[in-house]
């Protein structure tokens, strides 16, 4: 098989628990992997100082993924901070008033702003019981996906299985798609409820794709990575 070189359409959940392993990952994906996901889980095990190592000694782009959600001002004076280390990607709440106030604290910076619409983990059920309005979950992702992008959003964070009619939106044009709950074919769907493969997210309109566990969980992460590249590809 022919390796893949990397493809930043592909991003790579960095989801273990401290520095350390994410920087011991990386370094045996390598080139394979020009893009990846720090989450909120990471946190607390020195999440800022993987990114910014990742980013500005490794050359790599970084997604920082909080799904911020507080008052305005609080938003506002976070992302101000965060924008500050020159990142590539950050996750906010899609709710109009956080996009808002996100996209404020991001200004003179090249930080891109990614709106949550609803969470690839949940389905109706789920949002019944969060007391969220009845109807169609992906009609509501595609009413969240506008409003997001109408309050000033740089993207949406989305189901594969909305991204085709999230592209078709006008206010989609120019911006980015971003999918988790994307597995290749034949691994694991985990606690992913809306999946797609990589090539069906790709096109379905989708910018950029994150895998995590069939790449960090595979017994060589990077010849994982680069299927997934090829995957991709064809």
């Amino acid at each position: 098989m022919s390796l893949a070189p990397a493809d930043d359409r592909l991003i790579v959940a960095l989801d273990v628990p401290n520095v350390v392993q994410g920087l011991d990952l990386a370094g045996k994906i390598g080139d394979a992997v020009s893009f990846y996901k720090i989450g909120l889980g990471m946190l607390t095990g020195g999440g800022f100082a993987l990114a910014n190592e990742l980013k500005h000694e490794q050359g790599k782009r970084v997604f920082l993924d909080m799904k911020l959600f507080d008052i305005g001002a609080t938003v506002e004076a976070a992302v101000r901070g965060i924008a500050q280390h020159g990142l590539d990607f950050l996750t906010v709440h899609g709710d109009p008033q956080v996009v808002r106030a996100a996209a404020e604290g991001k200004v003179g910076t090249d930080l891109k702003i990614l709106a949550v619409t609803v969470l690839t983990s949940l389905d109706r059920a789920d949002l019944d019981a969060n007391l969220i309005v009845p109807g169609d979950i992906h009609q509501i992702t595609l009413e969240r996906a506008a409003r997001a992008l109408d309050a000033g959003a740089d993207g949406v964070i989305a189901s594969p299985q909305e991204a085709a009619m999230i592209r078709a939106l006008p206010q989609a044009a120019g911006k980015l798609i971003v999918t988790p709950g994307v597995r290749p074919a034949g691994a694991a769907l985990g606690d992913q409820k809306r999946v797609a493969t990589p090539a069906q997210a790709i096109a379905d309109g989708v910018n950029h794709i994150v895998v995590g566990r069939p790449i960090w969980q595979a017994a060589d992460p990077r010849r994982a990575a680069q299927a997934v590249v090829s995957e991709l590809r064809g």
